[in-house]
């Protein structure tokens, strides 16, 4: 598979001790070309050719010629990848293709030269179709590769604009996008607005309208409207070129029950070199079988016993489920993390910008006299509009002016904003900053803040006439999820550096199991180790630069799509667009491929028992044996591609 790395840098990730290399048995890391297809064909019209001859030489030499045009693959395979792995690893370690080399040439050694061509007719046709099959989750996957932008219309110092490659982008050029066009980069509108479809990269059908001073992401489709950009990053640190290097490292890591397969499979394939000779020595004096029998028996036991539908068990079945994954916004790299998230007993959330929506809101106000409420609101908007702070931004998207005032604003320390008209003067401040307070005023500020909330004073005169409080609110899907997770007996922690009284208020209005205050960043990490030693398998979840540890120590480090590039590097999974429900169903998922991958051991299993126990009675020959054999490995490929379907949520 070719991969579109062009615009994708290496990110290190070397933490956990869950990195495997992905290395395919049965699984076809080679890319066949259109070559061994050729040959296959020739060889299929031999062996065709050859059942309309009359016995004999010439008969015998078109079956073996079959063998060696559509088994090249196969044999080649076999052996080069037996030796490659043989040297790599300093001990003998073959596959499975070399079993069907072997039972081939066995059965041509006893004068079944039809029966061994057949043999590898039907095993090269099913291993093209199980390329095919594998090929399709693949392909679900890489098809993000084809989104990546090439082209950007530059905008030149004249005013006009030159169509460039997206890699000779630098930060600070200004582009246009036009209706319809593809965003070259990650940057940020610097006039016009549209409509942008962004489900190439959170997986999200609804467009996201942007106007001036919005990000906008490369890769991403531009709606209706033409705005003008300012590129913000190089094309190599674009959202999407992390996604398409979290997809790339995805397709080279299996779970942990498909990594134990590949380690197992060459002890099998040895396994059954070794039982093969002693079957078709022994079975004469137990069976009474003749030597001709006995070592036709062998061929069938070698063929059917072959573990290909167990090498695929994991491998389609991973593949389709990072491609689900991917398609609604949740970005794992690799099989292994996704596995652990089947078997999380323990989540840990960072609370701010996770579990809320990271910038706080007016929850509540009061004022004294409300009948002059609309003209302290004008002054309130008038002072706020000349601080640059959250809180401000939260004031200001809630109350709106009736009357514009242009005001004198200080900043004075301890005290807040000090403003003054009509020979009045008008303060908003921390509560404790006042003296002048009405009783109603302290039993609302009381409160408001057990509630967790953020209180500011209004005074005139230094009186106080109106309080507002505020408060970082609950992302909205947070509840559901955690509701979910302790229905599946997670266990859910919140971790905050805010005041214990703040982590409590949100952690009771989400159901949480455990809230943890007052945490500095450095000690998130050891929270997370605490957590593992109580309670098994933990998941972090963080969006910011001091979650970065605490993400490598956990089991699996879940970052949020809108939070640092730094959380992204480490993390093993990203929820794009911060959707908490993604979690969940990203846990249905891993729970379901766990499943499905068991279920396809136990088939693979059960067939080659069943098969064996025929040849044993001799109600098996061999081309049956590769037919009943070939088809239980694409039940398994199917069985793993059902894994493409998306599920209820």
């Amino acid at each position: 598979m070719e991969k579109t790395t062009d615009h994708v840098h290496d990110c290190q990730h070397d933490h956990h001790d869950h990195d495997h290399e992905h290395e395919h048995g049965h699984s076809h890391d080679h890319d066949h070309g259109k070559m061994p297809v050729i040959l296959f064909f020739v060889g299929l019209a031999a062996f065709l050719l050859a059942l309309f001859l009359d016995e004999g030489i010439l008969q015998n030499g078109m079956y073996v010629l079959a063998m060696l045009m559509s088994g090249y693959h196969i044999i080649e395979e076999g052996i080069s990848d037996t030796i490659a792995s043989t040297k790599a690893k300093g001990k003998f370690t073959p596959n499975v293709h070399v079993l069907m080399t072997l039972a081939a040439l066995g059965a041509s050694l006893i004068g079944d030269f039809e029966e061994g061509a057949l043999l590898i007719v039907i095993f090269a046709s099913a291993h093209f179709l199980e390329d095919y099959a594998e090929g399709k989750s693949r392909r679900e996957i890489t098809n993000l590769m084809k989104m990546n932008p090439t082209e950007a219309r530059l905008i030149q110092e004249d005013g006009s604009t030159k169509t460039v490659e997206v890699t000779s982008l630098a930060i600070g050029d200004h582009l246009q996008v036009l209706n319809g066009d593809q965003i070259p980069t990650d940057g940020i509108i610097l006039t016009g607005y549209s409509a942008i479809d962004e489900s190439s990269i959170n997986g999200e059908s609804i467009p996201r309208e942007k106007s001036v001073g919005d990000d906008v992401f490369g890769s991403t489709i531009n709606g209706n409207g033409t705005f003008t950009m300012e590129v913000t990053k190089d094309s190599r640190d674009t959202l999407f070129a992390k996604i398409l290097q979290l997809v790339n490292q995805s397709q080279s890591n299996l779970t942990k029950t498909g990594t134990k397969i590949q380690q197992l499979e060459p002890i099998y394939v040895k396994s059954v070199l070794l039982m093969v000779p002693i079957f078709i020595v022994v079975m004469p004096f137990i069976m009474g079988w003749n030597w001709y029998e006995s070592f036709y028996r062998g061929m069938v036991f070698l063929t059917v016993a072959s573990p290909c539908a167990l090498a695929a068990s994991a491998v389609s079945a991973t593949l389709s489920a990072i491609s689900n994954l991917a398609k609604k916004g949740v970005l794992f790299k690799g099989g292994s993390y996704l596995s652990n998230l089947a078997d999380v007993q323990a989540v840990a959330f960072d609370k701010t910008g996770t579990l809320t929506a990271g910038k706080p809101q007016v929850t509540d106000y009061f004022f004294i006299d409300t009948t002059q409420e609309q003209y302290v609101v004008d002054i309130i908007v008038a002072m706020e509009k000349t601080a640059n702070h959250p809180l401000a931004n939260a004031i200001l998207a809630k109350f709106k002016c009736q009357t514009e005032l242009s005001l004198e604003v200080e900043n004075e320390i301890g005290k807040g904003l000090v403003s003054r008209i009509d020979n009045r003067v008008y303060r908003i401040g921390k509560p404790e900053s006042f003296s002048d307070v009405s009783q109603t005023m302290r039993d609302l500020n009381h409160r408001y803040s057990d509630e967790g909330k953020t209180v500011v004073y209004i005074s005139e005169d230094e009186h106080v006439v109106g309080l507002i409080a505020m408060m970082d609110v609950p992302n909205e899907h947070a509840k559901g999820v955690i509701s979910y997770l302790k229905s599946q007996q997670i266990h859910t922690t919140m971790i905050t550096g805010d005041s214990e009284k703040t982590g409590q208020a949100i952690g009771r209005q989400l159901g949480m199991d455990e809230i943890i205050g007052n945490v500095l960043p450095e000690n998130k990490s050891a929270i997370v180790a605490d957590q593992q030693a109580k309670f098994g398998v933990v998941a972090m979840l963080g969006d910011g630069v001091n979650d970065a540890p605490a993400l490598v120590n956990a089991d699996i480090g879940i970052a949020m799509g809108d939070g640092t590039d730094v959380a992204m590097d480490v993390a093993d999974a990203v929820l794009m667009n911060n959707d908490l429900t993604k979690l969940s169903y990203a846990h249905k998922i891993a729970k379901r491929l766990d499943k499905v991958v068991w279920q396809n051991i136990y088939f693979s299993m059960a067939v080659v028992v069943f098969l064996v126990i025929l040849n044993i009675f001799g109600k098996m020959n061999l081309p049956i044996g590769i037919l009943v054999h070939e088809g239980s490995t694409l039940v398994v490929i199917f069985n793993g591609l059902r894994l493409l379907l998306p599920i209820k949520k």
